[in-house]
């Protein structure tokens, strides 16, 4: 059937990704703010005991995300989420039960299984099995899911966490993953009988080992990775960034109107990114992401002026966490679109593992969020300059090199 319609059998897939987005990025992702937060309140541990773990939990996932294509292709996706599940179940109850730092570094650890297997590679190869035309669209629609995680998932985390304190909210957790994800998994995640546009038979895909060694890869997957560092080093320290502005009141608003127009640039970008050049809007995405922060920095100390630049920051963040697996899509043949996806999301992952820490050591040294601001605007014009020079398709008869 014609992926266009709206009978086909995809969208069925891409409905179920975007739930298993939400849940993924919601409790595996965003939702280590509001585990910070509830672990500080129990047991009095550290800030930096604790986003040690997170830190540690990324370096984890980002190893194993070069191995999802395989798990989906091995064992195929329904299974393979279903395994992801599983892991997310164990790690949330370890977490809830945890009363020594030990516990909280074998939760996250077991956490680090589930954020690989629900996040945005594993989504991208699962939807590159039934997409082919409308890859862009089905990606971008999908990972919708990932901002309502923001806006829904984590609001209720720290109500919970607040209220009723984490064990409960972590047993909450475990429910709502049982009786709502699973089952959406089990009947909406699965592969088709023929690949879209397989009239033929795929060219042999490149190997990780040419990927890693051709210049050309990185020019694709170095400016994601140094966009993102910036990007997420700046995320995870938004609140006490804004605070002196917004207030403690305040400030929790600015994260819900960043994600809510996360949500509006991925729809905004899904009916249109199939008709553009990706690399050029990758490039203003990050650069608009800079002038948000350049507001932040130089402009007046306002609330109307920072939840503006907020909303800016927030509509840009939606449409470039879209766009690496689309760009890989345009950039690489079709046997080549799963390992390259599992490279490019470990690379990236890798490198926004080391943004908090980064933008953290700066502040520290300076004594102030001026000059954090300024590297990250630096790092994201990096990234623009690099993605807006263009690139050819890599073909598996090309040099690796």
């Amino acid at each position: 059937m014609d992926e266009s319609s709206y009978r086909y059998r995809g969208w069925r897939v891409v409905a179920a990704c975007a739930v298993m987005a939400m849940f993924g990025w919601g409790l595996c992702f965003y939702g280590h703010g509001a585990y910070l937060a509830a672990l500080q309140r129990e047991h009095g541990w550290s800030a930096s005991l604790i986003s040690g773990a997170s830190t540690a939990s990324y370096i984890v996932s980002a190893c194993l995300l070069p191995m999802v294509a395989e798990g989906v292709r091995r064992f195929g996706p329904r299974r393979l989420v279903l395994t992801g599940i599983g892991f997310l179940v164990a790690a949330l109850l370890a977490l809830g039960f945890a009363h020594r730092p030990w516990h909280l570094y074998a939760s996250y650890a077991t956490m680090s299984v589930s954020w690989a297997v629900l996040g945005s590679a594993a989504i991208s190869t699962i939807l590159g099995l039934w997409f082919d035309r409308r890859r862009g669209l089905a990606i971008s629609l999908a990972l919708n899911g990932a901002s309502l995680g923001g806006i829904l998932v984590v609001p209720v985390l720290v109500l919970l966490t607040t209220d009723l304190g984490l064990r409960v909210a972590m047993l909450i957790a475990v429910g709502a993953v049982l009786l709502v994800l699973v089952p959406v998994v089990a009947v909406g995640i699965d592969r088709p009988q023929r690949v879209p546009g397989a009239g033929a038979a795929p060219p042999a895909a490149l190997s990780r080992t040419q990927l890693l060694l051709s210049g050309r890869f990185w020019l694709v997957a170095g400016p994601f990775a140094i966009g993102f560092m910036a990007m997420v080093g700046f995320l995870v320290h938004q609140v006490a960034m804004l605070t002196p502005v917004l207030g403690p009141r305040l400030v929790g608003l600015s994260v819900g109107v960043m994600t809510g127009s996360a949500l509006l640039g991925r729809l905004a970008l899904g009916l249109l990114i199939d008709r553009l050049n990706q690399r050029i809007v990758a490039a203003t995405a990050f650069t608009v992401q800079s002038g948000a922060m350049a507001v932040l920095w130089l402009a007046p100390a306002t609330p109307a002026v920072t939840f503006a630049a907020c909303a800016v920051f927030g509509f840009s963040l939606g449409t470039v966490t879209t766009l690496p697996p689309i760009v890989a899509q345009r950039e690489f043949d079709a046997g080549s679109f799963a390992v390259v996806i599992g490279l490019m999301s470990s690379v990236g992952q890798f490198a926004y593992a080391l943004g908090p820490g980064l933008v953290g050591l700066v502040r520290d040294a300076t004594g102030g969020y001026g000059a954090t601001l300024a590297l990250c605007i630096g790092l994201q014009l990096a990234a623009a300059a690099l993605l807006a020079v263009p690139r050819r398709p890599i073909t598996t008869g090309a040099s690796a090199s």
